[in-house]
């Protein structure tokens, strides 16, 4: 499904390590590692990381990096913290409820609930931000 919507994807070798080498799901390593749409690139500003806060994984601040480095269209973060730091640099943000919300639009699958579902089920959980304009209550 990336690959239908994103063409190209370019990850931080930190990424890279957290799912292929530390991460507990041997699947996503395994497709990870198969994916041709996907390269991993080492970041040139090594000296930028130590701007981040210490509440970020070295993964997620690597991803913000690259994705100035190399003026990225679009950045996928889940991470609220991370996404907030993302936001500040004017990044172009979306989260893995974004990717299914477009995928689903885009007519790539059809319905969201069981991926949801799969993805609680692997103890993969997702901030979900509801905005209520209070006007529409009145």
């Amino acid at each position: 499904m990336l690959s239908k919507l994103y063409k190209e994807i370019f990850i931080p070798q930190a990424v890279y390590d957290e799912v292929s080498v530390t991460g507990k799901s041997k699947i996503g390593a395994k497709l990870l590692k198969k994916a041709k749409f996907i390269n991993v690139v080492p970041v040139k500003n090594d000296t930028a990381r130590k701007f981040f806060s210490t509440s970020l994984h070295k993964g997620e601040v690597e991803v913000m990096i690259l994705a100035k480095e190399i003026e990225a269209d679009l950045v996928i973060i889940d991470d609220y913290q991370a996404r907030k730091h993302a936001k500040y640099l004017g990044l172009n943000l979306t989260g893995t409820l974004g990717v299914l919300l477009r995928a689903k639009e885009e007519g790539f699958i059809n319905e969201n609930r069981p991926l949801l579902d799969e993805l609680i089920n692997n103890d993969i959980y997702i901030l979900i931000y509801i905005r209520v304009n209070l006007l529409d209550r009145l």
